[in-house]
């Protein structure tokens, strides 16, 4: 049984209010009482409603339950960013909530979706402009995903602005800053921007299709 599934079953089994020894646990889903006391201890660590402890037992806390709910692939966008900044920028108490959310989220979300919830969870950083990266994401995620052309104002590391039209294709993360990966109309050939500068980013009314040449495949390996 995949740990997150075991989690899931143990989840269930305390909703119902009352207290239950790892030994009791640990048969009821065929494991060790070791196992069991790992993923209690990883439970409690992430902020999740349960008290208890071994030797004793455990019981899940009173908490409001939500009902099954469809969400949009912008809506999950939506809650990973939130969740990501109050991580970073909220007091304590705060971020120890929305991480604990972000531990609900990545066993409860289908696994397509969950790249786009470790992904924002490290979408502010300490170093470069965070408000700017933020700000852009949403224009080049949707850039991406259309297929559509940008023209970008970009202020590179050596003080140079320049304008240019791009085809956007890959954002990562690279030591802590987001990066976009484009073919660059201008130069052509493949170049990496960091997002946090990038001045604007505008959509442009062309679209484009994977030509030969200018795919991420065809990107030389090793990238330094």
């Amino acid at each position: 049984m995949a740990r997150s599934d075991r989690i899931r079953k143990i989840m269930q089994i305390l909703n119902d209010g009352r207290l239950h020894t790892a030994l009791d646990l640990a048969g009821m889903l065929g494991v060790t009482t070791r196992t069991i006391y790992r993923d209690m201890d990883t439970l409690m660590a992430d902020g999740l409603p349960v008290k208890g402890a071994r030797g004793i037992g455990y019981q899940a806390q009173p908490v409001t339950t939500l009902p099954p709910l469809h969400l949009s692939d912008d809506e999950i966008e939506v809650l990973n960013l939130g969740l990501a900044i109050l991580s970073e920028a909220a007091g304590p108490d705060l971020r120890r909530a929305a991480n604990s959310l972000v531990a609900k989220f990545e066993t409860a979300l289908p696994q397509h979706a969950t790249p786009d919830a470790q992904t924002w969870a490290q979408a502010t950083s300490p170093f470069g402009d965070s408000a700017r990266a933020l700000s852009h994401m949403p224009t080049l995620r949707a850039a991406i995903r259309a297929k559509q052309k940008l023209r970008i104002t970009y202020h590179s590391k050596d003080d140079r602005v320049t304008s240019r039209v791009i085809r956007p294709l890959k954002l990562e993360h690279w030591a802590r800053v987001w990066v976009l990966t484009a073919w660059c109309e201008v130069r052509a050939d493949f170049r990496e921007f960091r997002v946090d500068l990038i001045q604007s980013a505008q959509a442009q009314p062309q679209m484009f299709v994977d030509e030969a040449g200018r795919t991420l495949d065809d990107i030389p390996s090793p990238r330094l």
